[in-house]
């Protein structure tokens, strides 16, 4: 498993794009869809392209999809159910036993105007504190878009308030602005938001493609 160098294993769980973005109201189900499944794509885009990410590990309930991502340079493995966290500690587990000496990253599949340079900053960091679990807040300061701990500490509390629970568990705030590994998308103003900074080539396509709010091709092109 992982052939690149680095010692990092990013964990992407992933749903059956079909069942995602459930809070995009506007948009039918195929186009919620497509979108979910675009930004999954653009996450395994930029951390493959990321120092320091020796691989991806897509962990979902969707074959036919997880085999997409895996098109693209991610290894997989089936979610076995009980909840993101269940499937998170499920990674990490067979990261463990076929490569003990990477380090676990728990990371969101929704963030579709993610770049390798933010990812790579926090990684650093982590690098800096030899050992110790962190977590990245999300934009609004309560949530988290990425959780790591060493293998034997490896407790991720993604939910509601996630961003209070990984700090009652002695995880360390990543610091810095990392606009792009915060801002992941729940419902329309977050896609907004994301759409501002600049999407990935998947989420971009499908966007100008559905022509989802006022944003034209250009408005969606990183920089």
């Amino acid at each position: 498993m992982f052939t690149r160098s680095g010692g990092f294993a990013v964990l992407l769980p992933v749903k059956s794009p079909g069942t995602g973005k459930s809070r995009l109201t506007a948009l039918s189900p195929v186009e919620r869809g497509r979108l979910a499944a675009a930004f999954a794509v653009d996450v395994v885009d930029a951390c493959l392209a990321t120092p320091g990410v020796a691989g991806v590990l897509v962990i979902s309930d969707d074959d036919a999809f997880a085999a997409t991502l895996a098109a693209r340079g991610a290894e997989t493995c089936t979610d076995p159910g009980g909840g993101l966290n269940a499937a998170l500690r499920h990674g990490a587990d067979v990261v463990r036993r076929a490569r003990p000496d990477l380090r676990p990253v728990a990371l969101c599949a929704d963030l579709p105007a993610l770049r390798p340079d933010d990812l790579a900053a926090a990684l650093t960091f982590v690098d800096s504190l030899a050992g110790s679990a962190c977590f990245v807040r999300d934009a609004d300061g309560t949530g988290t878009s990425l959780y790591t701990a060493r293998h034997e500490d490896f407790d991720p509390r993604f939910g509601s308030g996630s961003a209070a629970a990984h700090t009652s568990a002695g995880a360390q705030p990543v610091p810095g602005q990392l606009t792009t590994l915060r801002h992941d998308v729940d419902d329309a103003d977050g896609l907004s938001a994301a759409v501002a900074i600049g999407l990935g080539a998947a989420s971009r396509e499908v966007v100008s493609e559905m022509a989802i709010g006022p944003h034209s091709r250009g408005s969606t092109a990183r920089s």
